[in-house]
């Protein structure tokens, strides 16, 4: 039986993506706000990478289990279907420090395809 005030197992949550690699150690909740800011979400694809695995997700708050003692490297990238009035493959990149407490990002695209993962308080 479990401590009803223990914190619930984040793999086990409702609309958590589980970390799948190999970690026995504390994990945190990683909450990504993807929004296709300026460009046309029907052409785009969302894909988020934890650690080099890659997922695809859905416009919109997508949530992660990740590692809490180490560094995380988190990246989004929206995938196009072609045509020459799309940018290639807009993407952001970060690398979350060792932090035990939830965090927020939301993605910044620009059309140039560099884009950024701001940290939201």
């Amino acid at each position: 039986m479990t401590d009803a005030t223990e914190p619930p197992e984040l793999a086990s949550t409702p609309n958590v993506i589980p970390y799948v690699d190999s970690h026995a150690g504390p994990r945190r909740l990683l909450t990504i706000d993807i929004f296709p800011h300026v460009f046309r979400p029907g052409a785009y694809v969302p894909f988020a990478g934890i650690d080099g695995r890659q997922y695809v997700v859905s416009w919109g708050a997508v949530s992660f289990e990740i590692p809490a003692d180490r560094n995380v490297h988190v990246s989004v990238h929206l995938q196009s279907n072609g045509g020459a009035a799309f940018t290639p493959s807009p993407f952001a990149s970060i690398i979350l420090y060792p932090n035990p407490l939830p965090q927020r990002l939301a993605t910044q695209f620009a059309r140039e395809g560099m884009g950024a993962l701001v940290p939201l308080p």
